[in-house]
C-alpha cells in the first residue's frame, strides 16, 4: 500500500480529539497513541483533565502501566515520583525534594463540547486558536463510535467539500450549495441541502451546515426538514503514526421536550424515549455512511497537483487552506 506521507505530511499542527469527558472519570488514567508516540491522558480527584508524555523522566515507566492518582498528581508506579498536571514533579516516593530535571512534557487540553482535545504544535508552540465551545443546555449527550484507519485527516476532512462525492459515494439526491465554503483562518463553514430515501418511497430534506475548526474537528448542524429534528454530528480524525488514524464520530440531538414538539405520527412517543432512541437510529445510519468511505480512504493516494472537473466541489480552496496546519 502506497504511503500517505509520500506527498501528504503526517502530522498537521491543531486540535485533535483523543478521547470523551465520559471516558476519563476522577481518578482516571488512559493511554493513547497519538502523532507517533504515547501520552496519557489522567483526571485528578477533583476533576481536572491532564495529558503528559507516558514516561517517567525518572527512570523511564510509563505512566499508563500500574500509574495511580494521588489526589491533584499522577504517581510512577516504580519509585512512586508524583507529576502535577503541568508536568512538574511535585513529590518523590522517599519524601525528598524533587530533582529540577524531574519534569515531563505536559500537553495543551482542553476539555470541551463533551470531548478531550490535545494541540499539537510541530515546533512546540503555544495553542494560536481554539475550537470554541457549544451550549449544550437542551442536548442530549453524546454517543460515539470509532475506527482504527489507514488514512489521513486532511483527506478525511477533505468531504466536507467534495460535493461530488455525495451523490455518487453516499446516495444523495438533490445535493445544493447553500453557503459556499468560507475561510477565516483555521475555520472553514459551508452548507448544503441534500435528499436521500429513507424507507420506500419516503424521502427526506435535510440542510447541512458545516464548520470545521483545523484538521482534527468538524461539527455538522443538520436539520431534517418537516420532522423537527436537528444534530450535531461530530467527525474528529486523529494521527497515530505516519501511516494510521483513529477516526471517531459523535452525535447529539436537540431534546424533544414535550409530545407537541414532534410530527404528528411520533406523538404518541414519550419524549424521553423519543430523545434516546432517535439519536441511536441517527447514529446507526450517520455511521453507515461513513463506513462507505473507508474502503476508498485506505487504498486511495494523495494526488496533488489534482485533475479537477466542475462538479467537485472547492477542493482546491480547500486544500490551499489547510497548507497552514503545516507551517
Amino acid at each position: 500500500m502506497q504511503s500517505h506521507s509520500a506527498s501528504l505530511p503526517p502530522y498537521p499542527n491543531g486540535w485533535y480529539v483523543l478521547g470523551f469527558s465520559n471516558e476519563l472519570q476522577p481518578g482516571g488514567i488512559v493511554t493513547r497513541k497519538f502523532m507517533g508516540q504515547e501520552i496519557v491522558l489522567f483526571r485528578t480527584m477533583s476533576g481536572e483533565p491532564a495529558a503528559i508524555d507516558a514516561y517517567c523522566p525518572h527512570l523511564g515507566a510509563h505512566f499508563g502501566q500500574g500509574g495511580t492518582i494521588e489526589r491533584e498528581a499522577i504517581r510512577c508506579p516504580f519509585h512512586h515520583f508524583e507529576f502535577d498536571r503541568q508536568g512538574q514533579c511535585v513529590a518523590t516516593g522517599y519524601g525528598s525534594k524533587p530533582p529540577p530535571t524531574a519534569q515531563v512534557k505536559a500537553w495543551p487540553l482542553r476539555e470541551r463540547n463533551g470531548t478531550l482535545l490535545v494541540y499539537y504544535d510541530g515546533e512546540e508552540r503555544e495553542p494560536e486558536w481554539e475550537v470554541p465551545p457549544l451550549d449544550t443546555k437542551g442536548w442530549t449527550p453524546l454517543i460515539y463510535r470509532q475506527w482504527p484507519l489507514h488514512s489521513h485527516p486532511q483527506e478525511t476532512t477533505e468531504n466536507s467539500v467534495d460535493i461530488g462525492h455525495f451523490t455518487i459515494v453516499h446516495g444523495y439526491d438533490g445535493v445544493k450549495t447553500l453557503k459556499q465554503a468560507e475561510t477565516d483562518g483555521p475555520y472553514l463553514n459551508a452548507s448544503y441541502a441534500i435528499t436521500r430515501k429513507v424507507i420506500g418511497s419516503l424521502n427526506v430534506q435535510a440542510h447541512f451546515d458545516v464548520h470545521v475548526h483545523g484538521l482534527g474537528f468538524s461539527l455538522v448542524e443538520v436539520a431534517v426538514q418537516g420532522l423537527g429534528i436537528r444534530t450535531r454530528q461530530f467527525v474528529f480524525p486523529t494521527p497515530i503514526d505516519e501511516e494510521r488514524i483513529v477516526l471517531r464520530i459523535a452525535l447529539s440531538m436537540k431534546k424533544a421536550a414535550r409530545a407537541r414538539e414532534l410530527p404528528p405520527y411520533l406523538r404518541p412517543v414519550p419524549p424521553r424515549l423519543f430523545n434516546w432512541l432517535v439519536p441511536r437510529v441517527i447514529l446507526s445510519g450517520y455511521a453507515h455512511d461513513v463506513r462507505q468511505d473507508f474502503e476508498v480512504w485506505e487504498n486511495k493516494i494523495y494526488v496533488s497537483p489534482p485533475a479537477l472537473a466542475k462538479g467537485d466541489g472547492p477542493i482546491g480552496k480547500y486544500r490551499t487552506w489547510a497548507r497552514q496546519f503545516y507551517m
